[in-house]
């Protein structure tokens, strides 16, 4: 007989008792993992990803929504203004209206009480870039750093994280979109109604085209950096609520509109670079 055979039979003894003792807390285990949905046999790297709660797909822009109820969007692009954005925050809640402000990174780092008073009143505030450039003229690194540098100021300003962008000038291309989409889950906003109130700086104009442009899912464009357009404020709203409309932010929009987001709902553009000041 070998030597090495009866250190082999303690070996084989030795296993089948160790055997023994781990089985059931094996098996335990098991249990405790088919509670939670988990087959036993489940190798860890078949158990799919847990996705982030806020994770979606990059859509085409938005425009306007598909629905069946008197909802719009009204927006304000290039604040905050140090005296006009107040003046506009007045109107709002006196007529109890939410709107959706763009703002500029810089005017937040300038006037950080109304970023914080635009907030607190139940408004949305979304990403224009930190300096207003033509983000479809520049590199993705420059793009990335227009928009983390506002998405940080608000973010530490307000506490809230923003969730889309307009472009400047409305001028975007695919790189844009998916840079601000890979960096912060933006989506990307335009406009269906725009009454050229950084081009007329007429009241009743802008309040005409405005009421004449209002229709179910439309979002309206405006700047709260302007006189002539926070004048023509209150008569849009008087008229437009006398109409039965609805005011709601862009977030809210989007979340009741039907289309499926195919560009069906594309409308022309609106201002031309160069058009807007930074």
């Amino acid at each position: 007989m070998s030597p090495t055979a009866p250190l082999s039979r303690r070996r084989f003894i030795r296993t089948l008792t160790l055997g023994a003792f781990c089985y059931p807390v094996v098996r335990t285990f098991a249990s405790m993992g088919e509670e939670f949905g988990l087959h036993p046999l489940t190798p860890r790297m078949e158990v799919p990803p847990v996705l982030p709660a806020n994770h979606h797909i990059m859509l085409p822009p938005f425009h306007s929504a598909t629905i069946n109820t008197p909802h719009l969007a009204l927006t304000f692009d290039d604040g905050p203004h140090g005296s006009l954005t107040p003046r506009l925050l007045e109107t709002l809640g006196k007529k109890e209206v939410k709107a959706t402000f763009y703002v500029i990174g810089r005017n937040v780092e300038s006037h950080p009480d109304i970023a914080r008073r635009i907030v607190a009143e139940g408004h949305e505030i979304a990403n224009h870039t930190w300096s207003h450039p033509s983000l479809s003229g520049l590199s993705a690194e420059r793009v990335a750093d227009e928009l983390r540098r506002t998405h940080e100021i608000v973010l530490e300003v307000t506490g809230v994280r923003m969730t889309n962008l307009r472009p400047p000038y409305g001028a975007f291309n695919d790189r844009v979109r998916q840079v601000a989409f890979d960096g912060h889950g933006y989506d990307t906003i335009m406009w269906s109604v725009d009454p050229q109130d950084w081009k007329f700086r007429n009241s009743a104009r802008v309040t005409r085209e405005l009421v004449s442009g209002a229709a179910p899912g439309a979002v309206l464009l405006c700047h709260d950096i302007h006189k002539t357009t926070i004048a023509a404020i209150p008569p849009v709203l008087d008229q437009l609520l006398a109409r039965d409309f609805r005011f709601v932010t862009v977030a809210q929009l989007m979340a009741m509109d039907k289309s499926g987001r195919q560009d069906s709902n594309l409308r022309p553009p609106g201002p031309k670079p160069g058009a807007l000041p930074s």
